[in-house]
């Protein structure tokens, strides 16, 4: 059973390219990209069971933060 509002979680194929043998140089890519996708933090959240009152306080801050900073970049733009 899905919770209302929560969204279903999606696998989409993470690729990195490797050159010249460079594995450094593409697990640090990797890495990068697994971060930016959020994949750390959804692994992170999942670990330990959120009651549902801090879900909601959880987004509310979440969406807070969001808007300080779109509204830090507005005002310089």
């Amino acid at each position: 059973m899905e919770r209302k509002g929560r969204k279903s979680l999606s696998l989409k194929a993470i690729e990195v390219k490797v050159f010249d043998n460079d594995l450094e140089k593409a697990m640090r890519i990797l890495k990068k990209k697994i971060q930016n996708d959020g994949l750390f933090k959804r692994l992170k959240l999942k670990k330990n069971y959120e009651k549902p009152s801090e879900y909601r306080r959880r987004k509310q801050r979440e969406a807070l933060r969001r808007q300080r900073i779109a509204a830090s970049r507005s005002r310089y733009r």
